[in-house]
């Protein structure tokens, strides 16, 4: 019996594992194989791919030989592999281990020595000062200097506060009250607060302290691209976030993004993800600092993130992208998206009732309106009455959370922070 073509195998199961198997069954109509330790409520009861739960997968004692023995396993059937990893450490563990699966995986990642440089956020920097990319002002403390830096930074309140990777499993792990992905402080007391909490946990990790950028949710942006394995950029998509997430542990994530153009800011994150050689998918969080009028860099993901559906509304199917190169070989010009699309990880509810914005809010219903809308997880076909209920539940655990945790912004600062 001959071979199939190929075969996507997916590291993960949240939103972003769930988006990648729809872009994978809607340009080739084939099922990935997800593999992932746990399956979390956004893949639920899906039809869209085949599960394998391994025990352990997350971790790099168990992951390169479980790996190893699925991708052996597919190559039974399969003349070519592709594999998409969905975390930050599936992204990690693939560049160390990468040599361990060389010849069964078509598609190739970054260096271990780059992925290194992009991980933390000061040696980020110096690579954006390197290269002439604008970031902002930065003071990186050491676990024994997080209380005395705040009489060190170079410029003053309100300032920015985050762990050098916050999606590290160290931080992940970590226990103290006042816990958050991202902390706004407008004066030393606050700051001083919450450091002598964290010191009494078991994080070690440095934090990373910066200028505040003014702006509110909508200064941000995002930059999705994929890279081949020489590192010629072939497909950029940049977004406007109009609303972000505010629970404590997934404060700034983007909640609805509306897809734009910028030829100017394409070509100069292009030159730059060329210049350092990077290959593979990438996320990019940048923010507009309208005072000097430049995108101010804040960190590279080496994947697609949760809000990457976005690109497919915007016109181009990533995952597309990686197989006409990694698996067919065809090599086009990078493609800069275009279209205008709306993109929400919340009900229409929350962007009514919580984005302030006027002009935004009119713009984002008129394109749901035009029906140039989508959400990840709603994907027609793809129908399970427990599936069903369990995304509802999703939705309305998104809408709870707006309810609780929302707060007005004062210049993009939470008031009386």
């Amino acid at each position: 019996m001959a071979k199939a073509e190929f075969l996507p195998i997916i590291l993960g199961s949240d939103e972003n594992a769930y988006g990648t198997s729809r872009l994978f069954v809607e340009a080739y109509g084939i099922k990935p194989l997800l593999v992932c330790t746990r399956q979390l409520i956004p893949t639920v009861y899906s039809s869209l791919f085949v599960l394998k739960k391994v025990k352990g997968f997350d971790r790099d004692d168990v992951f390169p030989t479980a790996l190893l023995e699925i991708l052996r396993e597919a190559k039974k059937d399969y003349e070519k592999l592709i594999v998409v990893p969905c975390s930050d450490y599936y992204c990690a563990m693939l560049s160390r281990h990468y040599d361990k699966f060389e010849g069964l995986i078509e598609n190739k990642f970054i260096s271990e020595s780059l992925l290194n440089t992009l991980d933390t956020k000061d040696k980020f920097y110096e690579l954006c000062e390197k290269y002439g990319m604008d970031y902002p002002k930065t003071y990186v403390a050491d676990p024994e200097d997080r209380l005395s830096a705040i009489d060190k930074l170079p410029f003053d309140f309100p300032i920015v506060v985050k762990p050098e990777n916050s999606n590290a499993v160290e931080y992940l792990h970590a226990e103290f009250e006042g816990k958050k992905k991202v902390y706004f402080f407008s004066d030393k007391e606050a700051y001083i607060k919450v450091m002598e909490s964290m010191n009494k946990s078991d994080y070690k990790g440095k934090m990373i302290i910066q200028e505040f950028i003014e702006g509110g949710d909508d200064a941000m942006r995002v930059m999705n691209s994929y890279s081949d394995e020489i590192g010629k950029v072939l497909a950029m998509c940049l977004g406007q976030p109009i609303l972000e997430e505010y629970a404590p542990k997934t404060i700034g994530n983007y909640a609805a993004i509306i897809s734009r153009s910028d030829k100017a800011l394409y070509e100069k994150v292009k030159k730059f993800l060329e210049d350092i050689g990077y290959v593979g998918f990438c996320n990019i969080d940048m923010k507009y600092d309208r005072k000097r009028d430049r995108y101010v860099m804040f960190e590279i993901n080496p994947r697609l993130g949760r809000s990457s559906f976005f690109v497919r509304g915007a016109g181009i199917n990533m995952m597309k992208v990686l197989t006409e190169d990694a698996v067919f070989g065809k090599k086009d010009d990078c493609i800069f998206a275009d279209n205008t699309s709306l993109w929400a990880n919340v009900p229409l509810v929350v962007i009514r009732k919580y984005l302030s914005d006027k002009k935004l809010k009119s713009e984002a219903l008129s394109l749901v309106k035009a029906k140039k809308y989508s959400r990840t997880l709603d994907c027609k076909g793809d129908f399970h009455i427990k599936r069903f209920y369990y995304i509802k539940r999703y939705y309305l655990g998104q809408y709870n959370n707006f309810r609780k945790y929302y707060f007005e912004k004062d210049g993009g600062l939470p008031k009386n922070t």
